[in-house]
């Protein structure tokens, strides 16, 4: 349970103080107005988020025949990409590395919940925008599809923890569908999120920047130490240059996507793989994960701090919403988490435990997918950064967020789940 504790101290805490913060903020006009005029501190914290760094600048927004750097892009776009490649770093792992946690069989039902667990938000998000609002409402919130599809892993991972018992096998399973999850989210948001008018050929510059250091500073090295116990190239490439040159490839890859028209948050993603790792996965929460030496993970170890700044800036530039912006994004982003995961997780894992057969873990039974569907809603974080992207500021996209934010109510609904439901804690 520290590691647990730990991980969410590091990456969650501080995102939560600077989205609570950027709440009062904007909500100060009710609380504190200032005479003659009403909607001052909205303003300034507007202002504060769209200050702007740097105009002509060779990254940034493009408008106006040129690029604008403001600190808003250089959390969302430039700053962020750290976060998903930390978490771009946990999915490799578990896919590709021995014992990774979403190899064989073991991951079948998991990944069909994940599935289930992205086609129900959708199918309810999008319904429900048609039913009830109507084509104009549909045509206005349409493209805020994803954000119910997200699973803030470590909040979720907590609730779990706390409603299962640390031994329960049902953690593991939710642990499973929320690393599927984002490995999904990833996808989500490079194909049908561009930040600008796409520009594939720019790809090549990034994937050709991960080719050329996976080549120079980790397969060539091996080759020349084939036999050599000692690792001699290995080893001096790894004591001389360490890191620099996958940083260097890191910033073209992230260049390429800006260019590409890709959000380019998602721009370390093709380095990732190219950094000599561990070659055993023990797990996001595994207690074994600090003992590990490899470049991979102490990079990731070095980002830490970085990160949970980052996150508390995150949390302070995007949670800035008004009360009153509650509107029908809102609710619909709250029924795609709160209805559609626990329906969409329940039907996809019975198919695939019971007539596909693929079986669930021993000691889970089937009705405990129902509470994993409600903890798996907690979307937050990613919710948020979606809701930032699907749609341009102003009243749907503040909606949107409020939705995302909301979303730690699936929370109390977990734990009422697990009650009405029995399920026995099985502590470690």
């Amino acid at each position: 349970m520290y590691r647990v504790w730990n991980f969410l101290t590091n990456y969650s805490l501080l995102l939560i103080f600077g989205a609570i913060t950027a709440l009062i903020w904007a909500n100060l006009d009710a609380i504190a107005p200032v005479a003659g005029q009403p909607h001052y501190w909205a303003d300034t914290y507007h202002h504060f988020v769209e200050f702007v760094i740097w105009d002509h600048a060779p990254i940034g927004h493009y408008h106006d025949g040129h690029r604008t750097l403001t600190f808003h892009y250089l959390v969302n776009d430039v700053l962020m990409a750290l976060f998903f490649a930390i978490a771009a770093k946990e999915v490799w792992e578990a896919v590709v590395l021995k014992n990774g946690s979403l190899r064989g069989k073991k991951a079948a039902t998991p990944l069909f919940a994940t599935v289930g667990g992205m086609i129900g938000p959708i199918s309810i998000y999008l319904g429900l925008a048609y039913v009830m609002g109507g084509p104009s409402v549909y045509n206005a919130v349409a493209n805020g599809w994803a954000i119910p599809t997200a699973t803030d892993i470590a909040f979720s991972y907590l609730i779990g923890r706390l409603i299962f018992g640390g031994g329960h096998p049902a953690v593991r399973f939710l642990l499973l569908l929320a690393i599927a999850d984002d490995a999904a989210g990833l996808i989500i948001l490079a194909i049908f999120y561009p930040s600008a008018e796409l520009a594939p050929i720019w790809l090549l510059f990034s994937f050709g920047a991960a080719a050329l250091v996976f080549v120079l500073f980790n397969y060539l090295p091996r080759h020349l130490d084939r036999g050599k116990q000692d690792r001699p190239t290995s080893t001096w490439v790894r004591q001389t240059l360490s890191f620099w040159p996958y940083l260097i490839a890191g910033c073209a890859s992230w260049y390429g996507f800006m260019m590409s028209g890709l959000h380019p948050a998602l721009g370390l993603l093709p380095v990732v793989p190219t950094i000599p790792h561990a070659d055993r996965a023990f797990g996001i929460f595994s207690d074994a994960e600090k003992y590990l030496h490899d470049l991979l993970n102490q990079i990731e170890h070095a980002l830490k701090h970085p990160v949970e700044i980052i996150l508390f800036f995150f949390g302070l530039l995007n949670a800035g919403v008004q009360f009153s912006a509650v509107g029908p994004a809102t609710w619909l982003v709250l029924a795609g988490l709160l209805i559609g995961k626990p329906i969409g997780i329940f039907i996809f894992g019975w198919l695939a435990a019971v007539p596909l057969k693929l079986g669930i873990p021993q000691g889970m039974r089937l009705v405990d997918l129902i509470v994993i569907g409600f903890v798996a809603a907690i979307g937050f974080t990613v919710s948020l950064f979606v809701a930032s992207v699907a749609f341009g500021p102003g009243p749907v996209q503040d909606a949107a967020k409020m939705g995302a934010l909301l979303s730690f109510g699936a929370a109390i609904a977990a734990i009422i789940a697990g009650k009405v439901l029995r399920v026995e804690k099985h502590e470690l």
